[in-house]
Formats: C-alpha cells, structure tokens, sequence
C-alpha cells in the first residue's frame, strides 16, 4: 500500500489551460461548457464530437493564401451549406512539458475532407493561451478568453508570430486576421454551438462558418498519432 501510495503521490494532477487562464471566471461556464474545457491530460480523456456546420463561407480576394494554409491544415478556401463536421480535443503533455489541447476540426465536403488543426498551450512566459496553428505550428497567436453572458466561452485571437527553422517574427497587425470564436450550449436543443468569425483590415471578413454538434468524453490513455503535430514548436 504504502507503493501504491507513493506512485499516486509521484503523478502530478494537471489543471485545464483554460480553467487556468479564466481563474473563477471559469464557474460562470455552463456546466456543459465546463466539462468541454475542464479536463487536462492527468485526466486521460477526450472530448470527442459530431455535427454539421450549417454554412461555411470564405473570402475570394483570400484564395491563394487560404489555400497555401490548406496545405498546414490551416483554414481554407471552400464553403458551402450543411457541412458534416468533426472535432477531437485531446489532452496531453507535449515534448517540453506544456500542457497542451489539440483542435482537429475536420469538415466533410461532397469531394473532400478539409482540416482545420490546433494545438493550444498555456504559456508561463506570457501568462495566457498561445493558439498554434497548424500541423507543424508555424504560427503562434495570443488568445484572449472570456465568459458570455449566456454561459458561453468566447476566444479572441491577439499578436500572431511566425517560426520557421531558425527564423521567427512578429507578424504585423495588418497582414493577419483576427479570429473571434464563440462556443456555447443549447438547453433546448441539447447540443453545443460554434461561431467562428476571421477578420481583416484590409478586406473584412476573410472565413467563416457556424454550426452545431454533439460532443462526449471518451477514455483516451494513448495520444492517437494523426492529432499529434508533425513539428512542436518551443518557442511560445
């Protein structure tokens, strides 16, 4: 027994990033909300859901640079009405000992399956959420987290930089688009809702798409490798 206890003693229990990050902001949640965002990889499960985005739109004038972010996994130019959805949110300790969340979104068009990948971390250094976007995060963004008055989370993107190799910049404020994200849940309808909103200075709103889905936790012991990012980045 006294082994037993030690081994429990010796495995730390990590909080939720954006349980952190709100503080007791975070008891406003819906409960359902709570339960998406509340659980960190000491936890070993996942959030796992399904649903349909009821439009999904995008910018012309933005078309070959959503589609070279297509090719990272990071939006991309299609749209259309009653798109199936998927999305899987894992939680796990990556290779520098962040406790991070993935976002595999994956949108099931007539000819093809578009991923939208992320990977959020809680960054000691800057005090918030740093978004990576992406399958080998290449770009950092700074997230800014509130409570809704309905009980809902809402994201909001902030300073976005770049890293490539031994390069890495700041991007400036109007080469990117600011994201603003708003999850929440539907007593009525029982399910949880999404809008999505990218925007920019010089040509408004770039891609966006709202929808609904059902979510649920599954045990998740092991980190499937295709939610894992090709690259991890070290620099927050």
């Amino acid at each position: 027994m006294a082994i037993l206890a030690k081994i429990f003693e010796a495995a730390p229990a990590y909080v939720s990033i954006y349980e952190k990050m709100l503080g007791d902001e975070f008891r406003r949640l819906h409960p359902r909300i709570q339960e998406r965002f509340g659980f960190s990889s000491s936890d070993g499960v996942a959030s796992i859901g399904s649903g349909e985005m009821d439009f999904i739109w995008y910018n012309k004038l933005a078309y070959f640079p959503l589609m070279l972010g297509a090719s990272r996994h990071i939006m991309f130019p299609q749209g259309g009405k009653r798109i199936p959805f998927s999305i899987e949110n894992f939680a796990y300790r990556d290779r520098y000992g962040r406790e991070t969340v993935t976002w595999i979104r994956k949108f099931k068009f007539n000819n093809k399956v578009r991923r939208f990948d992320a990977t959020m971390i809680y960054s000691e250094e800057r005090e918030q959420i740093v978004d990576y976007l992406g399958d080998k995060q290449h770009l950092a963004v700074d997230l800014a987290l509130s409570v809704t008055d309905k009980g809902g989370i809402r994201i909001r993107s902030g300073d976005q930089r770049f890293y490539e190799g031994m390069m890495g910049f700041r991007l400036p404020r109007m080469l990117t688009g600011i994201a603003d994200v708003e999850e929440w849940y539907d007593d009525t309808a029982q399910r949880y809702c999404i809008s999505v909103k990218v925007t920019s200075s010089l040509i408004g709103t770039v891609f966006c798409y709202r929808g609904h889905f059902t979510a649920e936790k599954r045990q998740a012991k092991l980190l499937p490798a295709d939610v894992r990012p090709l690259r991890e980045e070290r620099r927050e």
